[in-house]
């Protein structure tokens, strides 16, 4: 019997400051790629709140989610089992906060970066996803909506007071 299919959920923070944005370099079995800080969603948090974990655990900058910038849905082949992947990205905007410089970075990220727009387009090929130039684009042109159009259960969060 055939599983049932569940995309991946993710998390990711579209950071803008003095006209470049924030990227993060990690390895992958495909070699370096270029993303946003971005991850997986942790059972016990709000996808804000997983956004901000992971903008943290990735580029070592606190970032306080503002607004949704939007809801992506994707395709991806795993090149180390062929397996067919599909990712939904809950991509934010927000305020850029604190950088701890001394702070590790999670395994695999080589480093956090910061990309104009153009770069971003120039390095399409290094990207680990077709939606991270999508995110940058429609953050420029404007594209927002408020936190409270994700609803959270409460039972959700009750997974972390266990």
């Amino acid at each position: 019997m055939q599983s049932p299919w569940k995309p991946g959920v993710t998390v990711a923070a579209v950071v803008e400051k003095d006209g470049r944005f924030l990227m993060v370099e990690e390895e992958t079995n495909d070699g370096l790629k270029l993303n946003q800080p971005a991850g997986h969603l942790d059972p016990g948090e709000t996808p804000a709140q997983g956004c901000a974990r992971e903008a943290l655990e990735e580029s070592a900058y606190e970032f306080e989610p503002t607004a949704l910038l939007g809801m992506y849905l994707a395709r991806s082949r795993k090149s180390s089992t062929g397996e067919d992947q599909t990712y939904l990205r809950l991509a934010f905007r927000g305020e850029l906060g604190v950088h701890h410089p001394h702070r590790a970075l999670d395994k695999g990220i080589v480093r956090a970066l910061w990309m104009t727009p153009d770069e971003i387009r120039a390095s399409v090929d290094r990207h680990r996803s077709p939606l991270v130039l999508r995110c940058v684009e429609d953050y420029l042109s404007g594209v927002s909506y408020p936190l409270s159009v994700i609803y959270t259960h409460e039972n959700v969060l009750l997974l972390n007071a266990r």
